[in-house]
């Protein structure tokens, strides 16, 4: 657990601290960085996914039911961003954002965060290296959110000491989801590939249906090409600590 524990840790504070760096970079230079960290951040969830959650899933389940969860799980989402429960945005000037307050920016990022934890918990509890990628790939998408997130809350008024601080204990809501995820997994088990199964949707749905429209704003071949390029690189990373020891 103490791994598990560390990498939460270690995601809240490294995407907290990511996102602020990032918010003081001038707008024209941050402009351009966001999509090259939206493109890796899309391989790393991918990767993570069907490298890491499903097959481990199907080594402990059968495929018929880890599929079935996959689907259920990428629908449930769906139905959770049209009620407004669980929402993406990582835009800063898009209009879903423009009419959320800070508030329930900072209650649904904890929720969200909570939820990473467990995602975290199930994967170390399935194997160290799973654990690892998975981290890797909630640090990877966590920058971008929290950079949208920092931007609401100054938006709404409050000082860049103050939105820091906030956002941070919102994002250590990470750390409650591992403790919660890893003792009740350790007594339920039998539910670790169903909890991956959904993981691994929830990965599948951010990637596909959030992240990449983004990405298909930027049309030069310039940018598409960077965009491919890093998005196996993110891949590649989680095909690395999967695989790679």
């Amino acid at each position: 657990m103490t791994l598990a524990l560390l990498f939460s840790l270690l995601g809240s504070v490294g995407a907290m601290s990511g996102a602020a760096l990032l918010l003081a970079f001038p707008d024209a230079l941050r402009q351009r960085l966001l999509p090259c960290l939206l493109s890796y951040a899309t391989g790393t969830l991918l990767g993570a996914a069907f490298l890491g959650m499903i097959p481990k899933a199907l080594e402990k389940a059968a495929p018929l039911a880890i599929s079935a969860t996959v689907l259920a799980g990428l629908v449930a989402f769906f139905i959770l961003e049209k009620l407004v429960i669980w929402r993406h945005c990582h835009d800063q000037d898009c209009e879903e954002h423009g009419h959320q307050g800070g508030a329930l920016i900072l209650v649904g990022d904890a929720f969200h965060n909570f939820v990473d934890g467990v995602v975290i918990a199930a994967a170390f509890l399935t194997s160290p290296a799973l654990g690892v990628a998975t981290a890797l790939a909630v640090i990877a998408h966590e920058i971008p959110q929290e950079l949208g997130d920092f931007a609401i809350l100054l938006h709404s008024g409050l000082s860049k000491a103050r939105a820091f601080a906030y956002n941070l204990l919102s994002s250590l809501a990470t750390l409650p989801g591992v403790l919660i995820g890893w003792y009740w997994l350790a007594e339920v088990r039998q539910a670790i590939p169903y909890v991956l199964a959904i993981s691994a949707a929830s990965f599948i749905y951010i990637a596909v249906a959030d992240l990449v429209p983004g990405l298909h704003r930027h049309t030069t071949l310039k940018s598409s090409l960077s965009q491919v390029l890093l998005l196996l690189a993110g891949i590649a990373t989680i095909a690395f600590f999967r695989f790679g020891h």
